[in-house]
């Protein structure tokens, strides 16, 4: 076959001058759509409490909030430059794939379907918020286990996980009930509290998160069966690695940054230390003072100082918003650092 040169040149620096690159050498096409738009566009769901809420002064606070605004302080040192859009569980991943959103930051679950690209395709960053899924009852009901539950009708939303995992495990135990199927969350708990169904299954943290909401939360009560297994994770697509590595190790920082006692506090306060003794390398290359991590991702080289800056460490994040410093107050379980017990854990920065 004849090589046409001069085509092949033209259509590669055309390729080329489509994604980002920074001096980097890192491609991205959507890494350059989101520096020249000049912010991040976040798929959040906006109604849970705790993971991400819209409250009386318009603003946007919440777990899943704060790893957009990481991601926003990685991209532009300004954890302020993201715009968050509300998607029930039926449009999260079509949102994301014809790119309406950046990345969905959407109490999500990681699944092999999710993820694989005969399914929907995503690309997962590291879990967040490790959660199995749970049941609420009135707690006049008298229900106090899922076999108790056997010919009433359950409250659930369609298109999740929550909707296949209750089937699954109502099936292995031999119980029938009546699902009654909704399209939102916001349908789904307004049947529950209307007396349409006699309990509501979803992840414990968003059933713990909705009931502080409701009108007498001590009247409703959580069984003590978890069904599944449930962590919740960010996710891009697979379409742009580049791209979801950077939210990958973003993510990660949050999480080395924890287990390094960096905080929104000290941060400057350690990079002065990283700076003036070159003795520490290990804090020096986390901190952007030397070598390329950043540029390795398309980063600014500081970005993690910029990140924890913005919106300090993992244990911060989740302290406040879920932990106990939240309206919530779950205690931190399995998601504690690995150190302690839990599952947090980052790869080495090297």
């Amino acid at each position: 076959m004849q090589v046409r040169w001069p085509l092949v040149v033209l259509l590669t620096g055309l390729l080329g001058g489509c994604a980002a690159d920074s001096g980097s050498g890192v491609q991205s096409q959507k890494m350059s759509t989101i520096t020249q738009r000049g912010k991040l566009v976040c798929g959040v769901d906006g109604k849970l409490p705790g993971f991400s809420f819209v409250g009386s002064d318009g603003r946007y606070s919440g777990l899943d909030v704060d790893i957009c605004k990481a991601m926003a302080a990685s991209l532009f040192g300004d954890p302020e430059k993201v715009e968050f859009r509300d998607l029930n569980s039926s449009e999260r991943f079509a949102a994301l794939a014809s790119g309406e959103v950046d990345m969905l930051s959407r109490n999500t679950t990681m699944t092999l379907s999710r993820d694989a690209a005969g399914g929907n395709g995503l690309s997962f960053a590291p879990t967040v918020f490790y959660d199995g899924q749970g049941v609420m009852t009135p707690a006049v009901s008298g229900i106090k286990t899922l076999k108790d539950l056997a010919g009433k009708p359950i409250c659930v939303e369609s298109g999740t996980t929550t909707e296949l995992n209750l089937a699954d495990r109502m099936r292995e135990l031999g119980v029938a009930y009546t699902p009654l199927k909704f399209q939102t969350g916001d349908q789904t708990y307004s049947a529950y509290l209307g007396g349409r169904c006699v309990a509501v299954t979803s992840d414990r943290s968003q059933l713990a998160a909705k009931r502080s909401a409701f009108p007498s939360p001590a009247q409703h009560t959580l069984l003590p069966e978890v069904l599944s297994k449930e962590p919740l994770t960010p996710a891009t697509t697979n379409a742009d690695p580049a791209w979801a590595d950077a939210l990958r190790w973003t993510v990660y920082a949050l999480m080395q940054a924890e287990e390094l006692g960096i905080t929104k506090a000290n941060v400057a306060a350690k990079l002065s230390e990283a700076k003036g003794n070159k003795n520490l390398a290990d804090l020096r290359r986390f901190l952007g003072v030397e070598g390329d991590f950043g540029r390795q991702l398309g980063l600014p080289s500081d970005f993690v100082v910029k990140v924890v800056g913005a919106v300090g460490n993992y244990g911060e994040i989740f302290d406040r918003n879920v932990g106990l410093g939240s309206a919530l107050r779950l205690d931190r379980g399995i998601n504690r650092q690995w150190k302690d017990g839990g599952l947090i854990y980052s790869p080495p920065f090297r």
